[in-house]
């Protein structure tokens, strides 16, 4: 075990010395101590210390220390501070090793393997004045949360927890400015690790020694959502969103935080390929969850981002009865499970972004149909998917929300998209006294209305798609029908109206946002020569770019790298009738998985994914899937294929950049071919700039 704290005394360094990680170290009366937890690999130790009398921890990480002493304990408006003048003692210690099923997911069966601490901070001056910090730690990171005792009341005003990157100098930081305008609607920054200001978790470390760390957090529960502000060199510390009334977190009684988490690994995708926030989640809430559905969908929505349709009402209408049914016809015919419609509802007509109040979640236009669409719906096979544009309107909502979910019910829709367009993180919510008072997406009130959301459309059998929502943080294990979210800058600003996401954006996603869970991302451009009247796109060269920056083997690849249960087809169908071929891989690819593997990447240049199908209705569960994309730069890539089952043969179905496919004069250009391969094998694979690649490994 390596030592860090350097003002241990010669006695205090032999004690620990001497004993393994995990293991208590005795001091001698009046100094500080220093209570261990390794992972059960010993790679990764968490240290809790009272050095100073402060109540602090340190990470260390194959021998070497890379989160230096950070503080811990919390401020109050009255009560009595939680950090300085603390001793340390052990409550308990426990270690887990046990598997659970997920009933949908990017792998089915989840290990839960770690070793527990417990520790106990106590006030020198007033033993009333606790708090605990229960500790878990994973082979590939470690969580932690503060459990505080019953007290009245306590009004948080800071949370103290820190995280002291060590050697700064050598890190590369990817990362989101936290608690803006756009929610969490940004392209990612690039920077050294010293010029971050305040930035959303997940938030991502990379080394030149090539040592990746993501700061996040679990169970975001009845807590304001954190960002990380930077406070010196290396020294970050937690900034909580604040509720309308200034106060950060509002407690009555005993409480526990959210899980602070830090995942920690030799190279990029040893992040990606943990399951730590789900396994620091409760159990799922619901016992029987078979009418949660993952599954495939169409909608009408792209043609109203390229201004084809409009969401409110008039002659450009989207949202109409008669598209509705020609959609489900298509979505029939081509296998998909439902139809998103937005638009149907009353409330879009004008700057509907500012309207919330009049938006009715029961009322259709006259051009829709609703029991109409609902009896076509049962003649194909199709379910509606509904939609609750909220614009941020969070009291007009849930005034109107169990009325919006029963009629829903009673039309046999099974998932809600629900969206809070609300610039400047202002939802408005109206307190006891009728006052409106405006909120941020992860306030705790808001944080609150999420999961309430959650747990009143699961009694009425319903799933929710949240979009411009708080970050995940591993509910979806406790609350499984929260089956998707977007909280990040999706597929839509590649539609025009704004600059699109550069070639790295999806290559620094994989790596960042996708660490918190799956994001309804809305893959499948397959036409790039529309035109909008009023176009947002940068200059590249001497030509403006519109649309995604992106070859169209790349929208295949995106089905594979982009994890969500619910995936969206989301262009036109006629779009898709025009090139049938690359359509088939939407078509065949599943959206529920038995296994996923991260298998290759570096952060803002490119990812490699592998899954294999779970077994569930049309899949057999032999099959496996690959994708791959990079960013602005062409790459080639080595893939052995090691992952596939042993001894079994697989026709490996190609879905590739041409050799003449250019992102910006030809995107459409793709080689689909077929190969037998075996797990003995590797594929040498030729990756466009913005390109990518797609391949279905059909078991023989």
């Amino acid at each position: 075990m390596r030592l860090f704290f350097s003002s241990f005394t010669l006695i205090a360094l032999l004690v620990v010395s001497i004993i393994p990680c995990g293991v208590l170290a005795e001091n001698a009366p009046n100094q500080h101590k220093v209570l261990s937890l390794a992972s059960p690999n010993n790679e990764i130790v968490l240290h809790f210390t009272d050095e100073d009398d402060l109540a602090r921890y340190q990470l260390s990480f194959n021998g070497k220390e890379v989160i230096g002493l950070s503080k811990l304990g919390f401020t109050f408006a009255k009560a009595l501070p939680m950090y300085r003048d603390f001793r340390l003692s052990e409550v308990s210690r426990n270690r887990v090793d046990s598997s659970w099923e997920q009933p949908w997911g990017e792998q089915r069966i989840i290990r839960d393997h770690h070793n527990e601490l417990v520790v106990k901070y106590t006030d020198i001056n007033n033993a009333q004045n606790i708090f605990y910090v229960r500790a878990r730690a994973f082979d590939e990171g470690i969580g932690f949360r503060y459990e505080v005792p019953a007290d009245s009341s306590r009004d948080i005003t800071r949370e103290l927890t820190e995280f002291n990157f060590l050697n700064s100098h050598q890190a590369t930081a990817y990362w989101i400015p936290g608690q803006g305008r756009e929610r969490y609607e940004y392209l990612y920054r690039t920077t050294p690790l010293q010029e971050v200001d305040k930035a959303h978790t997940p938030f991502t470390v990379e080394y030149t020694d090539g040592t990746h760390i993501a700061v996040h957090e679990a169970a975001l529960v009845d807590y304001a959502g954190m960002s990380i502000q930077r406070q010196a060199l290396g020294m970050f510390s937690a900034n909580l969103a604040p509720r309308a009334d200034g106060v950060l977190v509002k407690k009555t009684g005993s409480f526990v935080t959210p899980w602070r988490t830090i995942t920690i690994g030799d190279e990029a995708v040893d992040l990606v390929n943990s399951f730590m926030a789900l396994n620091l989640n409760e159990p799922s809430k619901i016992e029987d969850t078979s009418w949660i559905n993952p599954g495939k969908y169409i909608g009408i929505w792209w043609g109203m981002h390229i201004d084809k349709f409009t969401w409110g009402s008039g002659p450009k209408h989207g949202a109409t009865t008669e598209r509705t049914m020609a959609y489900m016809d298509f979505a029939a015919e081509h296998g998909f499970d439902g139809v998103l419609v937005e638009g149907w509802n009353v409330g879009w007509d004008g700057n509907w972004i500012a309207n919330s109040e009049l938006f009715s979640f029961t009322e259709s236009y006259p051009d829709f149909d609703l029991k109409r669409v609902h009896e076509h719906s049962l003649s194909t096979g199709v379910k509606l998917i509904g939609h609750h544009e909220t614009s941020g309107g969070i009291s007009n909502y849930e005034a109107q929300m169990e009325d919006g979910f029963a009629l829903y019910q009673k039309m046999g829709v099974e998932q809600i998209k629900t969206g809070y367009v609300a610039f400047g993180q202002n939802l408005k919510n109206r307190d006891e006294q009728g006052v409106m008072r405006y909120e941020f997406t992860d306030s705790q009130d808001v944080v609150n209305h999420f999961i309430h959301n959650v747990k009143t459309a699961a009694q009425y059998q319903l799933s929710i798609n949240t979009h411009e929502s708080v970050k995940d943080t591993g509910l979806r294990r406790t609350h499984p029908n929260w089956i998707s979210r977007e909280s990040a800058r999706g597929q839509e600003y590649n539609s025009g109206w704004a600059p699109p996401n550069p070639p790295e954006h999806l290559p620094i996603m994989a790596f960042t946002r996708m660490l918190s869970g799956p994001m309804d991302f809305t893959p499948g451009i397959f036409d790039f020569d529309y035109e909008r009247e009023h176009g947002g796109g940068p200059e590249w060269g001497d030509k403006p770019y519109t649309r995604p920056l992106s070859t169209l083997a790349r929208q295949l690849a995106q089905y594979v790298v982009i994890y969500s249960p619910i995936q969206m087809a989301a262009d036109l169908p006629e779009n898709y009738l025009a090139k049938p071929e690359p359509f088939q891989f939407i078509k065949d690819v599943p959206t529920d998985w038995e296994t996923s593997i991260a298998l290759q990447g570096s952060v803002a240049d490119y990812v490699v994914f592998a899954r294999k199908e779970k077994a569930h209705r049309h899949y057999s569960g032999n099959d496996w899937y690959l994708g791959a994309l990079t960013n602005e730069d062409e790459r080639v890539i080595n893939v052995p294929l090691n992952f596939l089952d042993k001894g079994q043969r697989y026709e490996a179905q190609i879905y590739r950049d041409g050799d003449k496919a250019d992102w910006r004069t030809n995107p459409y250009d793709m080689v689909i071919e077929k190969k037998t391969v075996t797990q003995d094998d590797t594929m040498t694979i030729r990756l466009a700039a913005a390109g990518g690649v797609a391949v279905r490994f059909k078991q023989l």
